[in-house]
């Protein structure tokens, strides 16, 4: 071994440039001081120029430096093979580690990560999204290089790395220089694929740029030639060899070495001899020189090219058909004409990690000149071998993707394991490529709709249109298997749904209903079609939907996960309806008396958020922060970062500025937001994150803000067709009235007005749509806006929610007659302030005080205002209050700490029952509320739930 890399170093010439930049960052990465830390390096250029021996160049020295060195390698027979390269990096690092210490060591991401990296097999239940599985990768690789600083990663032929692993250490690539990791990679420009198109342009100590590395001066290949033959060779032969070989220093060793091997003179008159022995390593030259050493050779190498990487000998036999005397003979007449080596050894003894070729060069010539036939003959063999190695169906699926259509049962069930395998690890891609392949096997006539099936969830997350292909054909199958036909249905619906198609999804559901006749499958499809139609926005028959769901959620028990499924959609629809707040509670507490994944491997998670959101309409904001909480902790222990998390941040984002803490809200917004552009724009999470932040920075003041967001996220028609909440159109109408635009406003509320007020959907608590379009027509029409205004305000009562009630008697009052003012604004003032609502309440103090000219009322709404972080109604009250002379309130109390004076307030008000008085709201009390997150009538669960959260 130490002769092979003292004659690797040597044979580096003309790499000086090359090597001072790895010094330099090595330098960097081990010195002391606070410059020290990670960078990152690309080298670039065509096949042989010498990137493997420059990186195994790094690698010694990076170990001179006591780096831990994680290595990996692109392999060309490997890239359908998902996260080889995170393997080959992280795998080593934690061998001989138990699984009780690797759970320890990675924590919540044990079950994320481990299937991918080969640590642990996939559990049962829904896989994680590949957005969440990247982040614990970016976790686990942070932990090591932390946890074992200084640290090189290293990773040759990039080109070739699987599409999993490439696109994950793409993006990941920057973070190394913010960690003490130099991050190295080595690739063919005219090889790397588009998801790697980062490496190009990495900043760091690349300049923006990768490395190019350059053929070698005549001088340089003279310099070879010398060191490997002698000083005796003259100038002609030298140029010659530089001729042949243009400067490659793959082929120029080669060369040499082969010049050694015939003893041949290195004067000028061999000279003309060069350009045949250069021939003879590429190409047919390579392959002729290959026969010469007989067919069990030729026939283990062929084997050898197809296994790939880290080739096992004894599997390598089983596929030429040798013996294990055979193989090993194969193998010491490849090694002795250059064409195998062992990774790692230089022994004749089969190494640890398995036989390599000296070059990939050599690897590819030898796989392409296996005749067609039997190359895919090879990869079959190559499949059966390695699951009877125990290497598993994954393993196998790569040979199997190379293999030709027989009808074989056997590959059609290997296909469907890896496909499941990789599907539970995070990897659909690969798991979609297996599926097809089985597909065209073909299986047996009763397992196409399966395989089918298998497909569509497979695919669902990256193509969705082929997805409701290849379900809309596995029910056009003939199969007898009720149970696969439903789940077929219901994940035809979820991709329609989930594409904006919500009124196909409904009729796929009711196809399917009518059919049906087992009661509890019939019930299963009724919730699904009862949760798709109360998103879609466009629904032509929502009161008939309404009274049927009615029917049925009110005679069931709640005694399985599809009852409380419906009585939840129950809870939701009377919600948006305007039911009485106690009715909406009451079905909501039926379907939370047991626990109610927000992750359950057959149910999407719609339904439990509404369950939580009906809550936040209701006056119980704390409690639909509670269920949240329960709910992302879901999703992260889940693997579920993408669309799912975006939804949980955007919609906790709208409980917190419900709440009236909107400092915490646009926090919120935008980490939802940055989470919702992985997923793309104009996606449902995509119109949920945006609406939330546009509010919330509205309540702040921040109009223009605002308006430059929406623009540049192209918010506004057309709306999407599914249900959002906040509405919104009625978000933009918001907006354009904010700006002035009055016209424009009224416009888009109208509209608001035409597609809600037909589907029943009259909750001003949900929607107040009516409010805004009030305040829009007041100048020009004010008999219609306080028509609007009473209306809206007789909806609320109707709900009964205080916060609800309060914000449209405030609206009412800023379109009433001046002498009607000051009553509803003491109504809105008296209740809010037993609500958990701070920015209104401060809103309706503001404007109470304003007219009735009072400090004190003016004060309070100064203090709540900076409560919740809305600046410009913060300046707009201090203006008022200090023109009648008032004096400035000090700094604001912790709006997340609730004190004991509070707690004894709430208790009392539990304990007597009273309402408050008009005239004397308790601002202890009201403090109380807001902080627990409840209206008064809430407030004993809130005291439970606060005692048990501070246990």
């Amino acid at each position: 071994m130490t002769d092979h890399r003292t004659r690797m170093r040597r044979t580096m010439v003309e790499r000086d440039a090359e090597l001072a930049i790895v010094d330099e960052a090595l330098d960097q990465l081990t010195g002391p001081g606070p410059d020290a830390g990670g960078a990152l390096l690309a080298f670039s250029g065509p096949a042989g120029l010498g990137k493997t021996t420059l990186l195994a160049e790094l690698r010694r020295r990076a170990h001179a430096r006591s780096c831990t060195v994680l290595a990996a390698r692109g392999g060309e027979q490997e890239q359908s093979q998902p996260f080889h390269v995170a393997r080959q990096l992280i795998q080593p690092q934690l061998a001989g580690t138990s699984e009780q210490e690797l759970r320890a060591a990675l924590g919540s991401w044990y079950s994320i990560v481990g299937p991918a990296l080969g640590l642990c097999a996939p559990e049962q239940g829904a896989p994680p999204d590949p957005q969440g599985l990247r982040d614990g990768l970016d976790w686990v690789l942070t932990h090591l290089v932390v946890k074992r600083a200084p640290v090189a990663l290293v990773l040759d032929d990039a080109h070739w790395a699987d599409p999993e692993s490439l696109s994950w250490l793409a993006a990941f690539a920057p973070r190394a220089e913010h960690l003490p990791l130099l991050l190295v990679v080595a690739y063919r420009p005219d090889e790397l694929p588009a998801h790697a198109d980062a490496f190009r342009t990495l900043p760091g100590r690349a300049g923006q740029r990768p490395l190019s590395l350059a053929p070698l001066t005549p001088a340089a290949v003279a310099e070879l030639v010398r060191d490997a033959i002698g000083d005796h060779a003259d100038d002609a032969f030298c140029h010659e060899a530089w001729t042949v070989t243009a400067g490659n220093p793959f082929e120029a060793v080669e060369l040499t070495a082969k010049v050694r091997g015939r003893g041949l003179r290195p004067v000028q008159e061999n000279a003309p001899q060069l350009a045949d022995l250069a021939a003879a390593q590429r190409g047919s030259g390579l392959v002729a020189r290959l026969e010469r050493l007989g067919p069990s050779t030729v026939r283990f190498a062929w084997a050898c090219a197809v296994l790939g990487t880290a080739i096992p000998q004894d599997i390598a036999a089983r596929v030429a058909a040798l013996g294990t005397e055979e193989a090993a003979g194969a193998t010491t007449r490849l090694r002795d004409a250059r064409i195998l080596s062992a990774a790692g050894s230089a022994t004749h003894h089969e190494p640890e990690n398995g036989l390599e070729f000296v070059h990939p060069l050599i690897a590819t010539a030898i796989y392409r000149a296996i005749p067609d036939a039997l190359r895919v003959a090879l990869h079959g063999k190559a499949a059966a071998a390695v699951v009877d190695a125990g290497l598993g169906a994954s393993a196998a699926a790569r040979h199997l993707l190379e293999t030709h259509p027989e009808n074989d049962p056997w590959v059609v069930r290997t296909l469907r394991e890896a496909a499941g395998e990789n599907l539970r690890a995070g990897a659909p891609d690969a798991a979609r490529r297996q599926l097809a392949r089985a597909l065209r096997e073909p299986p047996d006539f009763d397992e196409r709709a399966a395989v089918l099936y298998e497909l569509g969830c497979a695919s669902l997350l990256t193509e969705p249109a082929n997805t409701v292909n290849h379900l809309r054909a596995a029910l056009a199958e003939p199969f007898d298997d009720p149970a696969l036909r439903h789940g077929i249905v219901i994940r035809l619906a979820q991709v329609l749904a989930h594409s904006d198609r919500l009124a196909e999804a409904s009729e796929s559901l009711a196809r399917e209903i009518a059919q049906t006749p087992d009661v509890r499958a019939r019930l299963r499809l009724q919730s699904e079609q009862f949760m798709w139609d109360a998103f879609n926005a466009a629904e032509t028959d929502s009161p008939a939907r309404s009274r049927r769901l009615t029917r049925l959620a009110d005679r069931l028990t709640g005694r399985d996960l599809t009852e409380r499924y419906v009585i939840a959609l129950r809870a939701w629809d009377a919600c948006l309806r305007g039911e009485p707040v106690d009715v909406v509670l009451h079905h909501a507490g039926r379907v939370l008396e047991q626990p109610f994944s927000w992750a359950h491997e057959d149910r999407g998670f719609e339904v439990p958020v509404l369950a939580a959101m009906v809550h936040m309409y209701a006056d119980r904001p704390g409690r639909a922060e509670e269920l949240f909480e329960a709910g992302t902790a879901e999703f992260e222990r889940q693997g579920w970062r993408g669309a799912h998390l975006s939804f949980a941040y955007s919609l906790r984002a709208y409980i917190r500025y419900r709440r009236g803490r909107l400092v915490e809200a646009e926090e919120l917004a935008r980490s939802g937001l940055h989470l919702a552009e992985r997923v793309g724009r104009r996606t449902p999470v995509h119109w949920y994150a945006i609406a939330i932040l546009l509010t919330t920075l509205l309540a702040r003041g921040r109009v223009d803000e605002a308006w430059e967001l929406a623009r540049e996220h192209e918010f506004g028609a057309p709306f999407p067709a599914a249900v959002v909440f906040p509405d919104s159109q009625t978000v933009y109408a918001e907006l354009l009235l904010a700006r002035g635009e009055v016209r424009a406003a009224v416009a888009e509320l109208e509209a608001v007005d035409r597609r809600l007020t037909p589907r029943g959907i009259q909750n001003p608590a949900w929607c107040p749509w009516q409010l805004h379009l009030a305040r829009a027509v007041a100048a020009d029409d004010p008999q219609r806006a306080r028509a609007l205004a009473a209306d809206t305000v007789r909806r609320a009562r109707a709900f009964g929610a205080p916060s609800a009630i309060g914000q449209a008697l405030r609206v009412a009052a800023e379109v009433a007659a001046p002498q009607d003012r000051t009553e509803l604004l003491r109504e809105a003032v008296t209740l809010l302030s037993a609500s958990p609502a701070g920015y209104e309440l401060a809103r309706a103090l503001n404007a109470l005080g304003y007219g009735l000219r009072d400090a004190d009322l003016l004060t309070a709404a100064v203090v709540t205002a900076r409560e919740c972080g809305a600046d410009a109604l913060v300046e707009e009250a201090t203006e008022t209050l200090l023109g009648l002379g008032g004096a400035l309130p000090g700094g604001s109390p912790r709006v997340d700490w609730v004190t004991e004076e509070e707690i004894r307030a709430a208790d009392q008000a539990v304990r007597s029952g009273k309402e408050p008085e008009p005239a004397r709201p308790d601002w202890v009390l009201s403090a109380a509320c807001r902080k627990l997150g409840t209206d008064r009538s809430g407030l004993r669960a809130a005291l439970e739930a606060f005692a048990r959260s501070s246990t």
